[in-house]
């Protein structure tokens, strides 16, 4: 965790003068189960966090497989609960890329964590995540669009856990090596 505090830190000060993540547009056009699930997917910030939270579940193991991921779903439907009951969140978009940024850092680091102290970071950072998107929707079509960010939220991280097996398996390097590019994304898109 020593390794992780100065570099978390800096990647949220530079994170906090970002401007909105790719994804989120204002308006109220997100009111499907489709669009729910493209929303992750499409929105790079969401898609690298998700990916990564995947890959460094993976290489904590064990009972981190699920219970890391599970934590950024369970936390990321009570941050859309919080948006949809009209509760705000500071600095929402800058917590965001710093996610982006930070869990590339744990991956590109291995940080060791507890598990139950790798669940707190992700679930931290999925409050800001379930947020944006339930403060971008609006009340139309509010379960069918929950109902689609959750699930591709939780593929996702299927897709983190299967890469993490794989890049795992191939070299130690492999998948550290995507946590530094995961971090270095993150901070391109705070810049951006």
């Amino acid at each position: 965790m020593r390794m992780l505090s100065v570099p978390a830190l800096a990647a949220f000060v530079l994170a906090t003068a970002a401007t909105p993540a790719f994804a989120h547009t204002a308006g109220g056009d997100f009111a499907s189960f489709a669009s729910g699930i493209m929303h992750p997917i499409f929105g790079l910030d969401h898609l690298l966090a998700m990916v990564a939270v995947g890959l460094w579940a993976c290489m904590l193991g064990r009972r981190a497989l699920w219970i890391v991921p599970a934590a950024f779903v369970a936390m990321m439907a009570v941050g859309f609960g919080l948006a949809s009951l009209q509760v705000s969140l500071p600095v929402v978009e800058p917590v965001i890329l710093a996610s982006v940024v930070v869990l590339g850092l744990a991956v590109a680091f291995a940080a060791k964590l507890d598990v139950r102290a790798a669940a707190g970071v992700v679930g931290l950072f999925a409050l800001f995540h379930g947020h944006a998107h339930g403060a971008e929707l609006g009340e139309a079509g509010m379960m069918q669009f929950a109902v689609g960010f959750l699930a591709a939220t939780a593929l996702l991280h299927g897709v983190g856990v299967g890469l993490g097996r794989i890049v795992g398996q191939a070299a130690g390097v492999l998948p550290r090596a995507l946590g530094g590019l995961t971090a270095f994304a993150g901070l391109a898109l705070a810049f951006a």
